[in-house]
């Protein structure tokens, strides 16, 4: 399986009441990171099998926008396991319950997928976990297949900026009619 671990783009700042928060849209320059993110995944050729975001509205947003630009049309599945409470033996069964995907993008929030991430990559036997940051944003491709996963790429979204300014749009062209 081709893991794809997405974190939600730019929000604008945390809001003091939870209950807000969970209500926080992405702002203008998360919806324009999106839209470029999708860009570079139609340019590589990406196509999910199976979208999952946690339930909050700017996981949702995230992951609906790169569904739309990427052609996926499949419901988007939300999940508590990518929810900012999840732990990683949620984490775990998100992944079994998916294990029949070739490719699965997952959406979620900091610090759980940092930390599903590390665990992900190291096994847990050993004494100190990976260490890897995730922008708002930022896009990981993992292969899950026996053994510790496999890091093939991590994709930040300075650098989907700089790739999107320097080439032409890759989103499908679709009829005027």
């Amino acid at each position: 399986m081709n893991l794809f671990i997405l974190r939600h783009a730019s929000a604008g700042t945390r809001r003091a009441n939870p209950l807000l928060d969970t209500k926080r849209p992405l702002d203008k320059d998360g919806k324009r990171d999106c839209v470029q993110l999708a860009q570079v995944l139609n340019a590589l050729k990406v196509q999910f099998d199976v979208i999952v975001s946690s339930p909050l509205k700017r996981c949702l947003q995230t992951a609906s926008l790169i569904a739309t630009e990427t052609g996926y049309e499949a419901p988007i599945q939300q999940s508590k396991a990518l929810a900012p409470s999840a732990t990683l033996k949620d984490f775990h069964k998100l992944l079994q319950d998916h294990a029949h995907a070739e490719n699965l993008l997952v959406v979620g929030h900091n610090p759980n997928l940092t930390d599903f991430l590390g665990a992900l990559l190291v096994p847990a036997s050993a004494t100190s976990p990976a260490n890897i940051r995730l922008r708002k944003g930022s896009l990981a491709r993992l292969s899950l297949n026996r053994g510790p996963a496999v890091l093939h790429g991590l994709i930040d979204p300075r650098t989907i900026r700089a790739y999107a300014t320097s080439t032409k749009s890759s989103r499908r062209k679709t009829s005027r009619k």
